[in-house]
Formats: C-alpha cells, sequence, structure tokens
C-alpha cells in the first residue's frame, strides 16, 4: 500500500485486470475509498498554498444554469424564486439539478468497467443501491449504502496546486491565431501535444497536481448562437477531449496527477473509438481519479496569460452528499 513518502508504481508496473492494463485497486489498500485524492496529504496541500502571492482569485464555476439544454440526456436546471409575502421581504429559492449537467466533478459511482459490471475495487454494480436514497439519521449511516459517495472528497477536499494546460492558446499560437478543430466535434488530444504545451509554459509537474485542461469548449459556446448551443441536447454527442491511448494513461498517472478536469462536456474525446473504448473506465474505474468537466477556466486563461504563470493554488469543495455520485466543484484558482 503507498503512503506519502512512498514511490508510486509507475504505470506499467500496475497489474492488469483482465483485459485492462494499468489496474491501481491495491495502491491505497483494498477499502480505500479516496483513489487520487490520497495524494493530496497535509504536506503537498501546505507546500501548494506558497502559490498564494498576491490574493487574487477566480472563480473556476460556470453559471448552475449553464447549459440550459444540458447534452447526454440530462435534465435541464432549473431555478425558482420564492416570495414570502407574508414576511413582506423575504425570499427563498429552489434548485433542481442533474449533478452532472453542468460543472461538475464524477465520482467514483458515476463510471465504472462496463463490460465486466464493476466499479473502483472491482466492486459489482449490483451492489450499490439505486433510487430515492433517504438517510434520516446522522447517527446511524449504512457504510454499504453510501460506498464511494462523493462526501468522501467533500469532507476531505480537493485542495493543492493546480496547472493550467492552455491547450487553446497552445494550438492557436502554433497556427496564427485560429484553433485548428472545433470543440464541439469529435477531435482528440494527444499526450505529446499535452507535454509540448507544459514545456512551452515552463510547466514542471509534482506528485499531486490538479491538472485542468482548457480546450476550448466554454469559448465555442458563448460564441455561438442559441440553436447551436441548444443543439448539444438534440444530437448524437460530438466534443473534442484527450486521446484514449496508453501514452495518454501513461502521462495521467506517471505524472501522479491528483484530479483532472477540462472546460469540456467529457474530459475524452467523444464518442470514444470502440477500442480502446472509454477512458472514464481507467481513471475513475481502475484508478479512483476525479474527472472535471465543464470547468469555466476562460477567465483562468486570461490571468495566467498576462502574468505567465500557470500554477496556483486549487480549493474545490463538492457537495456532502453521502453516497453521491457526483457534484458541482465549487471550485476556485489563488494566486
Amino acid at each position: 500500500m503507498a503512503t506519502a513518502d512512498r514511490p508510486l508504481p509507475s504505470y506499467d508496473e500496475l497489474p492488469k485486470y483482465k483485459d485492462f492494463t494499468g489496474c491501481a485497486w491495491e495502491v491505497w489498500g483494498k477499502d480505500d475509498q479516496l483513489g487520487t485524492i490520497n495524494l493530496l496529504t497535509d504536506e503537498v496541500v501546505k507546500e501548494a498554498a506558497k502559490e498564494i502571492t498576491t490574493g487574487k482569485r477566480i472563480c473556476l464555476n460556470w453559471p448552475l444554469q449553464f447549459p440550459s439544454r444540458p447534452a447526454f440526456g440530462r435534465i435541464a436546471p432549473t431555478h425558482e424564486i420564492i416570495f414570502k409575502a407574508h414576511r413582506g421581504a423575504v425570499h427563498d429559492d429552489v434548485i433542481h439539478i442533474n449533478t452532472q449537467s453542468g460543472t461538475q466533478w464524477d465520482g467514483l459511482k458515476h463510471f465504472g468497467l462496463l463490460k465486466h459490471g464493476v466499479f473502483y475495487q472491482g466492486t459489482p454494480a449490483s451492489s450499490f443501491k439505486h433510487g430515492e436514497i433517504r438517510i434520516a439519521d446522522p447517527t446511524n449511516v449504512d457504510p454499504e449504502l453510501i460506498k464511494f459517495g462523493i462526501h468522501n472528497w467533500a469532507q476531505r477536499g480537493i485542495c493543492g496546486r493546480g496547472v493550467l494546460l492552455d491547450m487553446v492558446k497552445y494550438y492557436c499560437d502554433l497556427n496564427g491565431g485560429k484553433l485548428p478543430y472545433d470543440p464541439m466535434t469529435t477531435h482528440a488530444i494527444p499526450a505529446p501535444d499535452l507535454i509540448a504545451c507544459a514545456e512551452k509554459q515552463g510547466i514542471t509537474f509534482r506528485r499531486g497536481d490538479i491538472l485542468l485542461l482548457r480546450v476550448g469548449f466554454i469559448q465555442r459556446f458563448c460564441s455561438t448562437n442559441q440553436e447551436e448551443r441548444d443543439s448539444i441536447a438534440d444530437k448524437p454527442e460530438t466534443f473534442a477531449g484527450i486521446e484514449q491511448s496508453e501514452d495518454m494513461k501513461r502521462f495521467l498517472w506517471n505524472n501522479h496527477f491528483a484530479a483532472v478536469a477540462s472546460d469540456q462536456p467529457a474530459l475524452e474525446r467523444w464518442p470514444p473509438p470502440e477500442d480502446p473504448g472509454h477512458l472514464h473506465q481507467t481513471i475513475l474505474g481502475l484508478w479512483g481519479m476525479p474527472i472535471g468537466e465543464f470547468f469555466d477556466l476562460e477567465a483562468l486563461s486570461k490571468q495566467c496569460a498576462e502574468t505567465g504563470r500557470y500554477t496556483f493554488f486549487f480549493s474545490s469543495w463538492p457537495l456532502n452528499i453521502l453516497g453521491g455520485v457526483a457534484s458541482p466543484p465549487n471550485a476556485a484558482a489563488y494566486f
């Protein structure tokens, strides 16, 4: 079992699980429910706090209302303001969302190994309760009912050094100011391009970094018309994202990122090719690494470009939902 002061195995040293390479189920022990968040030790967070030198703060959450018509068949977000007229000057409000309709962390219960029917740690899909989950007594919670819930990350926090790879800027600088792909169509970002972008930005990765990738979806979404924005709910999903490849898996694992997020609706190229299939299976199902999607990185990219700093302190506190599948991140960057 890995500890804070012991080396982690390389990707190629990880065992296989059936036809999957790179299984990390034993890295933090068979009862682990944190995955790569284990990398965010007190010392790692303390060192990351040195990134805060100016006090500048940047929100990384797209407003909860967007997109108003989500992809992947998810319900549209609604927000109702209630005026309590009998009180004279009092409001309440109610929100109704799919926790993955907008800016989100995918949790460990979201995606497993599809054809094998198991989630992180080899947990059978059949072991989870579905439907409405009611928990009335905070002193008597069934641990099996809430296993792998988002609350595990919510109660620890996803906090550490953030690193932005601004792929939009990187590609535009290489192509005369034009992005050579459409973020709203299927396109793969290969690992060598991520590495080249990091080198151009002067980044040396550290164990426990939280990797943010600006690929261009939110910029594209905000610059188009409403008809095209709404169309993502009606047509087959096609999005740019990271490539499904062994090189990409080696890049993500061997740099020992604590989490990875992007501004795309799906972190990975969508739809994925049949072979090797969804990268979510490895990142969530085999490693327990949080996947962030729809992160709003536009203001962050401007700050990084203006200052030449692409590292910062990153803070995220997901909703503390016992047994939850996913959550808005409540994320920010601090400079």
